[in-house]
């Protein structure tokens, strides 16, 4: 499996205030400052953000956006949170980043009855417990060529 939390930073950021939610949302700072678009939500994105945009770009396309500096400690905190998730379905889990990780879950599909109702019970528990989505993704092997 592979496993991806949408939009991370702004997904937390709308976890943590609801308001947020349904609104086009640029994290990696404020205006006027310098720096680059680190997530954009899917809202900001069809309006033509993209993530390692400059801001100043990003608020000349979209200056209804909102903009938040981005709090790194805790998308860290959730992230370890998130990590947890996983490792009660498999141990064998190879963590990417802050927000996604591979894991192998073979031999451990019989405990939830299909490798397919893990994934839907892990992205139950993500949106339960972080309020975030996740996609996940399964194949027989981490690269799959067509």
């Amino acid at each position: 499996m592979h496993i991806d939390l949408d939009a991370f930073f702004v997904s937390v950021e709308q976890a943590s205030n609801p308001e947020l939610r349904g609104k086009p949302i640029v994290v990696g700072g404020k205006p006027g400052s310098r720096g680059v678009v680190a997530t954009a939500s899917y809202k900001a994105l069809a309006l033509g953000l993209r993530s390692a945009m400059s801001l100043s770009t990003a608020i000349r396309l979209c200056p209804q956006a909102v903009f938040i500096a981005g709090n790194y400690h805790h998308y860290a905190e959730i992230s370890k949170k998130f990590m947890a998730i996983p490792a009660d379905f498999s141990p064998f889990k190879e963590p990417m980043g802050l927000d996604e990780t591979y894991m192998d879950v073979t031999g451990f599909e019989s405990l939830h009855g299909s490798v397919r109702r893990m994934a839907v019970e892990i992205k139950q528990r993500v949106k339960d417990d972080l309020g975030i989505v996740a996609s996940i993704g399964i194949a027989i092997t981490k690269v799959i060529d067509h």
